[in-house]
């Protein structure tokens, strides 16, 4: 089988809370299949459990291990809707494309429900998403989204929050107001893929790790060469996000790699937690720069907040999130601060998934810019759906203008940065 998994996954909270470790094998000759993916996260795993339940012969291919990129290290929230607003999607796409990509933004949520109820996946799955306003203008824009949603799109499963609402669910008055996702829903990610990992192998597929992508060739039957091995395939699935690199240099010039930042508490008392989140909902802000937090299965609260745009981390990331945590609740200042990690996403221009064919049988899938955990797993189901000839999910995001970066990879990173520091300068203002 080759040799067995050398990485352990870095360490953070759900590093240390992790209920199965993987031992997949690492790739080692020659080998046809019908279909190669190149990423062992969300998008990647879910791929390779549907296809290998539709009965066909999968290989995935690992540079790690399952689950070792921002897949096994997010915020694990799941929520309806998109970054960019329905009407907004509209004007871009017409609203018969727009309504499909709504669609696409709930089914991924249920998808990922019912995946781990038919897999029987422990994951601390909890319903309830909460989208708070930092600033009095947001509130109304809660206010006039909610609205939308219920008389527009026939989605009644959220509601308006004033601030009094607002803050007796957070025990807080920092925010202004809020729209509640009933049925979003927030879950342990790490768990959640290494449950779907062990599902897919189940089912046939062939999940191997330390098996990084060194170069590959298109055409009739694609090939995927390792360091040890190659595989040739009938389909090719890029599915490696933020870690991309240089492999797929037209997939690469979609997206930007970013740095974002969690902290997890001590567990806290029962009556604090029953305090500052008494039903246990997933929160995330109104900001550019997003701070996310919940409470984890042991009370912890993890907090997710801060980005950077550079290879390396910050050198005290307990330092650098704790303090967006502090304006929230002063009250957790002597609280020790047990894990601090960061992962890599991959945000593109307009923020929406770029989930596209490169060639009839190579596809791509990245760039969820924070909204990884549902449009992954739902990315790997319409990759398994067009293998399988149903291309209309995949149709309708090739539909949304998805441009390069401007300059391309080498150029990006200081365009980026300008403007990222222009929007937390925005958030910084009343």
């Amino acid at each position: 089988m080759g040799r067995q998994s050398l990485n352990s996954h870095p360490a953070s909270y759900y590093a240390a809370s992790v209920n199965r470790q993987t031992e997949h094998p690492t790739l080692l000759g020659e080998q046809d299949t019908d279909i190669c993916i190149i990423g062992g996260g969300f998008t990647g795993v879910s791929a390779a459990l549907h296809l290998a339940e539709a009965g066909f012969n999968v290989c995935l291919l690992e540079a790690n291990t399952i689950g070792w990129g921002a897949s096994g290290r997010n915020g694990g929230q799941l929520c309806q809707g998109h970054n960019m607003s329905h009407d907004t999607m509209v004007k871009q796409v017409g609203k018969h494309i727009a309504n499909q990509l709504w669609q696409s933004s709930v089914d991924s949520v249920a998808l990922v429900k019912d995946l781990i109820k038919r897999h029987d996946i422990e994951c601390d799955l909890n319903d309830g998403v909460l989208h708070v306003a930092s600033k009095r203008r947001h509130a109304e824009d809660f206010k006039s989204a909610v609205e939308y949603k219920k008389t527009q799109l026939d989605y009644q499963d959220v509601d308006y929050l004033n601030a009094e609402e607002v803050s007796t669910l957070l025990g807080t008055e920092h925010f202004y107001g809020g729209e509640l996702y009933r049925d979003g829903a927030h879950l342990h990610p790490l768990n959640f893929v290494l449950g779907m990992a062990e599902a897919a192998t189940r089912q046939g597929a062939t999940l191997y790790e330390n098996s990084a992508v060194l170069s590959y060739q298109t055409g009739e039957r694609p090939e995927v060469v390792t360091e040890h091995g190659k595989i040739r395939c009938r389909y090719l699935l890029f599915a490696c996000n933020g870690y991309l690199g240089k492999l797929n240099h037209s997939a690469a010039k979609k997206i930007m790699p970013i740095n974002n930042f969690i902290i997890a508490t001590e567990p806290l008392s029962d009556d604090l937690a029953n305090r500052i989140n008494p039903k246990r909902l997933a929160v995330a802000n109104s900001q550019f720069v997003v701070d996310y937090f919940r409470l984890s299965a042991d009370n912890r609260l993890l907090w997710g907040g801060g980005e950077n745009y550079r290879q390396r981390f910050p050198s005290d990331i307990t330092g650098f999130v704790k303090k967006h945590m502090l304006k929230v609740y002063p009250e957790l200042s002597d609280h020790k601060i047990d894990y601090a990690w960061g992962g890599t996403l991959a945000i593109t221009l307009n923020r929406m998934p770029h989930i596209a064919r490169q060639a009839s049988n190579v596809f791509v899938a990245q760039g969820y810019s924070g909204h990884g955990v549902a449009l992954a797993t739902y990315a790997g189901a319409l990759f398994a759906n067009a293998v399988q000839g149903s291309l209309e999910g995949i149709d309708a995001f090739e539909r949304l203008p998805m441009k390069d970066f401007p300059g391309g990879t080498l150029l990006r990173w200081p365009g980026l940065v300008a403007g990222m520091l222009y929007y937390s300068t925005l958030d910084k203002l009343p």
